[in-house]
């Protein structure tokens, strides 16, 4: 277990924190000082085609209904539809069986979250849902401190988004962030295209969009030499009878599928299979190294650790570590380490739970009182950094 005791300054901060990671295509949601999330849900939501007030429905229960207008109230990470947002919250309290009123809320979020969203945050935590006490965190850095450091580099790509954050003490380091809008969703998409080219059938339905995300989360590898990979598959037989994969469908039929099993993750290295105008991870990764000071790149490249549903691929360390070190100097290049631990997907919702444990935390907590004092402006005061971890 991950619990430990924290310190109490009033009766709402007795009850262990409730950790949101919003996420472009889920969040998690559950309480600090647990191991995993308690709830994983679809960052989606939905109303009757022709009925735009609705009745809403959220996450799975919206996945599952026939005849419904979707909403991703989060794109490419970032807040695009406040009204959709608050319904996934109140979903998430729901979920965990809560009174918002009575237990503060550690909420993460992405790199380059604009200010004025951070700040909307706030506003509708404290004046909808009246939280006694808030705080925000960076994704990148809850990941770091999850793996029990504070120097790296981390790589995070989860559905919306794919992110490239250098940290130093805690700190992320100024205009050194790296993005690609090349994520989870884009792949699955490109699955679907990849499908209907190998099976001869369609994929152009929102349930064979299920489908074509169900073969890329449990069937997919990345390729340790496409080229190789790609003529085993073409002119083969024998390699492409090891490497086949069946699928059976909703209907009973089934699919043989190979060659996407390698081709979909490969857009992550190689975006223009797919006439994508978008850095590949490890350009990403080195781009974003090269941006910081000079001193320090030995170190980040040193740990290059991996976040993110869309970094679950078997292979995916290993191919990095070599395309990253290709992109090096000679001096450097032995250096590269690329770190993959087993709990990655969840790792930005388990730094959390960690951190809002500690006693070193109490003061961080954004109050009530101090909102409506100061204004939405107090949370910026407090949620930049994880300096304060051990004073």
């Amino acid at each position: 277990m991950l619990r430990a005791r924290r310190e109490t300054g009033g009766p709402w901060d007795e009850m262990p924190a409730v950790v949101l990671d919003n996420g472009s295509g889920n969040v998690k949601c559950g309480f600090a000082g647990d191991d995993v999330p308690k709830a994983v849900f679809g960052a989606i939501t939905s109303h009757p085609r022709g009925s735009p007030t609705g009745p809403w429905l959220v996450g799975d229960d919206a996945l599952k209904a026939k005849g419904q207008v979707y909403k991703y109230p989060i794109e490419h990470g970032i807040v695009t539809d406040w009204d959709g947002l608050e319904r996934l919250w109140a979903h998430a309290f729901r979920e965990l069986s809560v009174e918002p009123t009575e237990q503060a809320v550690l909420i993460t979020e992405a790199p380059m979250n604009p200010t004025k969203n951070r700040e909307k945050m706030a506003e509708v935590m404290f004046e909808s849902f009246h939280v006694p006490g808030l705080h925000f965190q960076i994704q990148a850095v809850l990941t770091m401190y999850s793996a029990g450091r504070t120097d790296g580099l981390v790589l995070d790509s989860g559905d919306g988004i794919t992110h490239a954050v250098p940290i130093f003490e805690g700190h992320t380091i100024p205009g050194a962030v790296g993005r690609s809008d090349i994520a989870g969703r884009d792949l699955t998409e490109w699955m679907m295209e990849l499908l209907s080219d190998e099976t001869d059938r369609p994929f152009l339905t929102s349930s064979d969009r299920e489908i074509a995300r169900t073969i890329k989360e449990k069937h997919c590898r990345v390729s340790q030499d496409f080229d190789v990979d790609y003529d085993g598959c073409e002119n083969d037989p024998s390699w492409r009878e090891r490497h086949t994969v069946e699928y059976e469908l909703p209907d009973g039929s089934s699919i043989s599928v190979c060659k996407a099993t390698f081709c979909c993750p490969e857009l992550l290295f190689n975006p223009q299979i797919a006439e994508k105008h978008s850095s590949s991870i490890q350009k990403l990764v080195y781009d974003s190294v090269q941006q910081c000071p000079i001193d320090l790149r030995r170190t980040l490249y040193g740990t290059i650790l991996l976040s993110g549903g869309t970094t679950m691929f078997p292979g995916v360390e290993t191919r990095l570590q070599q395309e990253v070190a290709k992109l090096c100097n000679a001096r450097v290049a032995d250096d590269v380490r690329v770190i993959a631990p087993n709990e990655r997907k969840f790792s930005v919702w388990m730094g959390a739970a960690i951190l809002s444990t500690l006693a070193s935390f109490t003061s961080e907590w954004v109050t009530s009182q101090e909102y409506h004092e100061q204004g939405p402006q107090v949370v910026h005061r407090r949620c930049d950094s994880l300096t304060f971890v051990g004073k």
